[in-house]
């Protein structure tokens, strides 16, 4: 069976709207800051793509475009100001930024109330303690998509593929808060295919084309493919061989359509949960 993340994505975004429109009622105004560097083409797609879905949502968006050559004080200053907006209750970097900037500086900058992509610091260490308040948005939506489907975790062995501090590391820490039995593998991982085989579910997230193989799934199991790469037609397409896969899982994500919606509605959930968290301090 294919799961169809864009469905799942609308109904979070669903969601999403009511809880922004009790908001609105008490007068808190969720707004979300995104803040590009340069022209890159994929980061203006998904820019595109998360105004549309706060549009969605009710949720007020702001884009603040940055010249290639932006300095790094130039992003920092401007992070200190939507720190400061009361208007704004979340910012979000796009990622990749240019070479000569430290993303890692500038992420940790903006203030962890108002990280919808919970990359900060203070959001990671209550993310591993259990505490998060604002969860990583390709992991929550992976957990999302898992409960959408009625798949209880509890007791299974979930095997991801991928150690990436986006992916792969926060997600393991969620998959084991929901009572999962998590392996994690990478690019120095021995006997890869036999893990895999092993797993009832399976997280690929390396950004390699159609990387997990038909022989590294068993009959039956869950597939979820976070990877997003393009084929040699130039055609979309994820790390899981699909048209292979696809006739032996119980369940599949497909690339597009799969994990990528569900991301960028749990980012816009994030905006309006700041919002609220924001406001309970005040």
């Amino acid at each position: 069976m294919i799961i169809d993340g864009k469905k799942i994505s609308e109904s979070v975004l669903e969601g999403v709207k009511k809880d922004a429109e009790k908001l609105n009622g008490k007068g808190i105004i969720p707004g979300l800051a995104v803040i590009m560097v340069g022209n890159n083409p994929a980061s203006k797609t998904y820019v595109r793509n998360k105004k549309m879905a706060c549009e969605k949502a009710g949720i007020k968006s702001e884009e603040y475009l940055l010249p290639e050559n932006a300095s790094e004080k130039e992003i920092l200053n401007l992070i200190d100001k939507l720190n400061a907006t009361k208007e704004v209750s979340g910012i979000l970097v796009q990622l990749p930024l240019p070479s000569h900037l430290d993303s890692k500086t500038i992420c940790e900058r903006i203030s962890p109330l108002k990280d919808v992509d919970a990359f900060t610091s203070k959001n990671i260490g209550d993310l591993f303690k259990g505490d998060a308040k604002l969860l990583p948005c390709t992991p929550a939506g992976i957990i999302e998509i898992l409960k959408h489907e009625n798949i209880n975790l509890a007791g299974k062995h979930c095997v991801i593929i991928g150690r990436s501090n986006i992916v792969g590391k926060p997600l393991a820490l969620l998959l084991i808060q929901n009572d999962a039995t998590v392996t994690v593998c990478h690019s120095k991982t021995k006997n890869l295919e036999e893990i895999c085989k092993l797993a009832d579910i399976v997280i690929c997230a390396v950004g390699k084309e159609k990387f997990l193989k038909k022989e590294m799934v068993k009959p039956g199991a869950v597939v979820i493919d976070v990877g997003i790469n393009r084929d040699e037609n130039g055609k979309l397409c994820g790390d899981a061989d699909f048209e292979n896969l696809e006739p032996i899982c119980s369940k599949i994500t497909p690339v597009p359509g799969g994990v990528g919606p569900m991301t960028v509605a749990m980012l816009v959930k994030n905006a309006a949960k700041a919002a609220e968290i924001q406001n309970k301090r005040n």
